[in-house]
């Protein structure tokens, strides 16, 4: 962040304090001079205004520094530092350095206040607060993946052995290809807007206010002749971009200024990671409605970690949460306005992501240090690395059915099923279903490699349904093979029965194998045997069969199985 001019400053700096006596907070001080230079278009000592401290301690302080109330006063003492050194090297005038000083005598006792303000927190203040600054309590919860949008709670500081949605680490996602990242974000409003205004106001000589505002009159000149609909909200944004610079107060283009048509892909990608970053720092008027504004973070961030559509109820109930109760008047227009920013877009199942937000968004958690990591292509992979993909439970079922339709596609269904059986040769009962579950898929042409794996003791009963099922010559099942496949299909219901014991239970009530075959199960030899048992024995809601497979478990541990 530090710049020549930055470092010199704070050279001198030292040399003054040293020379003076002056004990000076050399950090405090570079982080001012560093965020003014960022963020307040100050690119020398001497453009240090009375207004800079006011935005410095005020706004960009609370929005990017994570530090508590209480620290307040050594920010404030630092500035009063640099004023001073300001003043006797000549860098303002006196009279200048007498309004600094009023500018902070006034604000100085306001700043504990702006620094406990959780909505002044922008997004990577938000993030690193959720996950590991125990001295800050954050009002904005964020999302678990798996959670619905009522379930979701405040956060709390981060602890390993912490399940809360602040601690719950970023799912891996799928990221569309980059072309198509590119060619989505030159057709984002706002940010085609922030190209139009900046081009606009340079042209006709305009200027801002003193806080670098868009003059009212401009707006509604840009509203009325050129379509803009957010004209103050696409001018922060081009300030925020670099796509235009001030000169005092009077508006210019960035060097070699270019629409967003004509800019190269790279241009174009940082551009739209800005914009993401942008959306995310405070609360925007994107909307109009001021709780959806005030949490498009934490709305990009429930999206991201659920990678789902998040219903049109469910996010207002999240709203509500968010905002301690509050109500959006009109929240379906509200969510359609707030398409307007790219990053999320309606569908019939509720809000979600555009894929170019979900990128951009990825883009920005990997930029502020978080581990974003990206879901690999199972397509491209063997059948190993397909059935490893899919038995993650962070896997989206579309995502995932997308993938085994596109590796089935570039193999022949005697190929695919040879690969998928091979590949689970005595591995685990859920490995081995998820490969059994893909053949199940395949017509009579995968039969060569079906049939050619009867000899494996494992494999056999699948492969002997398989061939049956489609009336295809097949031996018999025997009794005790008929056991044995009832216990692997039922290991490989285990992840699913431990997370939703109740629909389990439903399922087993509804189809599961009757209390006479449950009392024989004891006598099959697989590893997962005593664990089915107990869980059903845990689970039916027939009490009969329930003591069945409880029987059944006792009869296994006795035999030496565990």
């Amino acid at each position: 962040m530090s710049i020549e001019w930055v470092n010199r400053a704070i050279d001198g700096l030292r040399v003054w304090g040293k020379e003076k006596g002056v004990e000076v907070d050399v950090d405090e001080v570079r982080l001012l001079c560093d965020y003014a230079s960022d963020y307040l278009e100050v690119n020398e000592l001497g453009d240090f205004k009375p207004g800079t401290f006011e935005e410095l301690l005020l706004e960009i302080y609370p929005r990017k520094v994570i530090a508590p109330p209480e620290t307040a006063p050594e920010t404030v003492a630092a500035a009063r530092t640099l004023i001073e050194f300001l003043v006797e090297t000549g860098e303002i005038a006196t009279k200048v350095a007498a309004r600094m000083r009023a500018t902070i005598d006034r604000i100085g006792p306001e700043m504990p206040a702006a620094l406990a303000d959780t909505s002044k927190y922008g997004m990577a203040k938000s993030i690193f607060s959720a996950i590991g600054a125990d001295s800050l309590e954050l009002g904005d919860p964020l999302p678990v993946q798996g959670a619905t949008a009522e379930a979701v709670k405040d956060t709390a500081t981060l602890d390993e052995d912490c399940d809360c949605p602040g601690c719950a680490p970023l799912p891996p996602v799928r990221l569309p290809a980059v072309a198509d990242v590119v060619a989505a974000a030159r057709q984002v409003p706002l940010l085609r807007d922030a190209h139009t205004v900046a081009g606009w106001l340079a042209d006709h000589d305009r200027t801002t206010t003193t806080r670098r505002a868009l003059r009212v009159k401009d707006a509604k000149q840009i509203n009325r002749e050129l379509g803009v609909a957010k004209p103050a909200l696409a001018w922060r944004l081009a300030l925020e971009l670099g796509l235009a610079d001030l000169t005092g107060i009077t508006v210019v283009k960035e060097t070699g200024f270019r629409s967003l048509a004509e800019r190269a892909a790279e241009e174009v990608l940082d551009l739209w990671v800005g914009t993401v970053e942008f959306l995310g720092e405070e609360g925007r008027d994107v909307t109009g409605e001021a709780l959806v504004d005030d949490a498009i973070y934490s709305i990009h961030d429930l999206l991201y970690r659920l990678q789902e559509p998040v219903p049109f109820d469910q996010v207002g109930d999240y709203l509500r949460e968010v905002g301690d109760g509050g109500l959006v008047e009109d929240l379906p227009a509200a969510l359609a306005a707030l398409s307007y920013a790219g990053t999320v877009r309606l569908t019939p199942g509720g809000l979600a992501l555009t894929d170019h937000g979900l990128w951009g968004l990825r883009e920005m958690y990997d930029e502020l240090g978080l581990d974003a990591p990206v879901a690999p292509d199972l397509a491209a992979g063997d059948a190993g690395a397909l059935i490893s993909g899919l038995l993650h439970e962070w896997f989206p079922d579309e995502a995932a059915e997308r993938d085994v339709v596109r590796w089935l596609a570039a193999r022949t269904p005697a190929e695919a099923a040879a690969e998928l059986l091979s590949a689970v040769a005595g591995a685990p009962a859920q490995v081995r279903g998820v490969a059994v579950t893909i053949v199940d898929r395949l017509n009579h042409a995968a039969e060569p490699a079906v049939r050619g794996h009867l000899g494996d003791p494992e494999l056999r009963p699948h492969a002997i349904h398989w061939l049956s099922s489609r009336g295809l010559d097949a031996p018999p099942l025997s009794e005790a093979e008929m056991l044995w496949v009832t216990v692997d299909m039922l290991a490989l219901a285990l992840p699913a029965a431990e997370a939703e014991p109740e629909r389990f239970a439903e399922n087993m009530g509804a189809s599961g194998p009757p209390p006479e075959v449950i009392e024989d199960l004891w006598r099959v030899e697989h590893p997962d045997l005593v664990e089915v048992l107990e869980l059903l024995g845990q689970t039916l809601p027939d009490e009969m069969a329930a003591k069945a497979a409880r029987k059944a478990a006792f009869k296994a541990r006795s035999r030496g199985i565990r």
